[in-house]
């Protein structure tokens, strides 16, 4: 899976350390207790005496507990609201959310933190249809400064499920350090600067590698991640899942991973490392930056392709860091992949109304600003909000930060593992089959009529 921004800081402490050496929703009781004397809690209801509880839950992580210190002042404005955060390790959310739901007690609140995206808990018949809640309460995106085009993403049929919180997307960060010692101009933040091809980065690339046994020496010059496996081919103008797939809930069908255009794909990717040699293998990542760490941040790597998370470390990082634009690599549409994480409201939630004020104060622009520094830097999805987080890294043009984040939400697709369905069991898959591609035992050609194979029959299930 990618580079998750739930896990970030994590592998940042650990690399650091290297370089200094070196849905349904509450149902049951805990959901949403009613004190005695309750109305069943509407919104619009008055004091203490109609106070109702609402849950939500998320990923055991510094940047997003924080919502726990914004509870304060919601119930200050909320009176009859109070919110209680119910959490999980990373690795156990999806599961813990299983049982919580299984037991009667789901939570009201949440997003897809865990490895199974939107579509999987829109297909399973977790999550509330807010469509007739929304038109109800009168509430319009423009409002919270929402762009449209990311309500839309959550949308199944005209119906909508989810309200943008946050909004991720794929950035190229670079050591200025590294360009500067081999004197060459930083590549560009404008997406509309034509001459910033791939095979322009590659031609960068080559000039920043510094091959050598002597691992002290030993640089690459790009690390070329962008998305989740299956994704990465889109980069290239190559669709692996049918058109329909974003229209019907996140099951394709038909899938094309042994078509000649994807697997030209991954060869061009693959590529980089074992015939360019301008990337490093995971063995080499491994171990410059240790098992959980990243070898951009350890200071070996030139240029950096992942997503924006990446840029909560920034200030920390042991050399000057900047910002551009990923690359044009052949499709005309899409050159990012965007992360924009929803809040849900769960299908058996007995407070649905309450779950949604509560959605409606964590998008406005004040809320989003402030959620910017408790979080160590989430990027917010208001675009009011939009113009602090810009400012947020040290040393970095805020000006170049916001044309990377306009450019990649214009050239932007929604990442499949929100999309599509099963996608838990897709993301194992993959990374169990191109572990031999990936340690150079066997071609891509070789590998993908089994990946082909086994994603259709885990969609057909």
């Amino acid at each position: 899976m990618k580079k998750n921004r739930k896990t970030f800081m994590t592998l940042l402490a650990t690399t650091m350390l290297v370089v200094l050496a070196l849905s349904g929703c509450s149902g049951g009781k805990s959901a949403g207790d009613v004190v005695p004397g309750s109305n069943n809690g509407s919104a619009n209801s008055g004091g203490k005496d109609d106070q109702v509880t609402i849950t939500h839950y998320t990923i055991d992580s510094e940047d997003r507990t924080f919502v726990e210190k914004l509870v304060p002042d919601f119930e200050k404005k909320h009176p009859n609201i109070k919110v209680k955060i119910e959490k999980a390790p990373y690795e156990q959310f999806d599961s813990k959310l299983q049982t919580l739901i299984a037991g009667g007690k789901s939570p009201d609140v949440t997003s897809h933190y865990g490895y199974g995206g939107f579509a999987e808990y829109y297909n399973k018949g977790m999550l509330l249809d807010m469509t007739d809640m929304i038109k109800e309460d009168g509430f319009k995106a423009e409002d919270y400064k929402i762009p449209e085009n990311l309500m839309k993403i959550y949308n199944v049929k005209d119906r909508t499920y989810g309200i943008p919180v946050n909004m991720y997307v794929t950035i190229m960060l670079y050591n200025k350090d590294m360009f500067d010692a081999a004197k060459l101009p930083y590549p560009p933040s404008d997406y509309e600067d034509k001459s910033w091809t791939f095979d322009k980065m590659v031609e960068e690339a080559k000039k920043l590698t510094v091959a050598t046994d002597d691992i002290a020496k030993a640089q690459y010059g790009v690390d070329f991640t962008w998305s989740e496996r299956d994704m990465r081919p889109l980069y290239f103008g190559a669709e692996p899942y049918s058109k329909d797939t974003w229209t019907n809930g996140g099951i394709p069908s038909s899938t094309h991973f042994d078509s000649p255009e994807v697997i030209a794909a991954y060869d061009k990717l693959f590529g980089l490392i074992f015939k360019e040699k301008v990337s490093p293998t995971t063995e080499w990542s491994k171990s410059v930056a240790g098992q959980n760490g990243d070898p951009f941040v350890a200071g070996k790597i030139g240029m950096s392709i992942s997503g924006s998370w990446s840029l909560a470390g920034a200030n920390d990082f042991p050399f000057k860091v900047g910002v551009a634009a990923v690359p044009a690599g052949g499709n005309d549409k899409v050159r990012s992949t965007l992360y924009v994480d929803p809040l849900l409201i769960l299908k058996d939630s007995k407070h649905p109304k309450e779950a949604f004020e509560w959605i409606k104060f964590l998008v406005t622009a004040e809320v989003q600003e402030k959620s910017i520094e408790l979080s160590g830097g989430n990027p917010p999805v208001n675009t009011d909000a939009a113009e602090a987080y810009y400012k947020h890294f040290d040393g970095i043009d805020p000006a170049d930060v916001k044309k990377v984040y306009e450019g990649a939400v214009k050239y932007g697709f929604e990442s499949y593992n929100h999309l599509i369905t099963h996608y838990s069991q897709i993301n194992d898959m993959f990374i169990n089959e191109m572990q031999p591609i990936e340690t150079g035992h066997k071609t891509v050609a070789e590998v993908m009529p089994t990946i082909q194979k086994k994603i259709t029959e885990i969609i057909k299930r």
